[in-house]
């Protein structure tokens, strides 16, 4: 099989998306772009994450012409690999529709820097896009025009697409925008949580992706 790297990857980058509670039944998805060939690795159409294997997983190029797989590919491919064609810097992409996240979406409403853990990960808002409709590329679209310098953004009405130079990065950042989506939600029921001031935020960036860790 082509890229079996990938694909054993994708089987666990997967199951950490109902484990941290970001998807239900088959919803939501991630894919790998193979730097060397170009290629792009993403899941099934409606395959429950506990049943994926390897070999189910279906390889495009980035026209959407399957090279290998005998499944038809996410319903999301064509947004997948618009996002790859307009951003050379992202070799992962990951789709949720994560609860508390999701409700800011349906409303169309950006999170805005309330925490620090928030400013560490994105270094701005996670903002909002338009709504666009599933199965074309028209929400790649969206994501690529609204995503800006974060890692993550919403869409109106759908849910939530995160971005990575790995599939780690792209997995870790849909698990920090629910944990900061819920944590915001709960604030909003107490009061009015003030933003932190930009300057902070861009502060709080650099040290964590130039300082903090090993």
């Amino acid at each position: 099989m082509y890229l079996q790297r990938l694909r054993e990857e994708l089987v666990q980058l997967h199951l950490e998306l109902p484990k941290y509670n970001l998807v239900v039944w088959t919803g939501g998805n991630v894919s790998l772009r193979d730097k060397e060939s170009g290629l792009v690795v993403i899941k099934p159409s409606g395959i429950r994450y506990e049943d994926l294997q390897a070999e189910h997983f279906v390889v495009v190029d980035l026209d959407g012409k399957i090279v290998e797989g005998k499944l038809k590919p996410s319903s999301d491919t064509a947004s997948h690999l618009y996002i790859y064609r307009h951003r050379e810097d992202v070799n992962s992409v990951v789709h949720t529709h994560s609860r508390y996240a999701t409700a800011f979406a349906a409303l169309g409403r950006p999170i805005p820097v309330y925490l620090t853990a928030h400013a560490d990960e994105f270094g701005c808002i996670i903002p909002c896009g338009d709504f666009a409709l599933i199965g074309g590329e028209e929400i790649g679209k969206v994501v690529v025009d609204t995503i800006g310098t974060s890692l993550a953004c919403l869409l109106k009405n759908h849910g939530v697409f995160t971005i990575g130079r790995s599939g780690s990065e792209a997995v870790k950042a849909a698990v920090m925008v629910e944990d900061i989506a819920a944590t915001v939600w709960l604030a909003y029921q107490l009061g009015q949580p003030q933003e932190i001031p930009p300057e902070m935020v861009e502060k709080l960036h650099y040290r964590y992706t130039h300082v903090y860790g090993q």
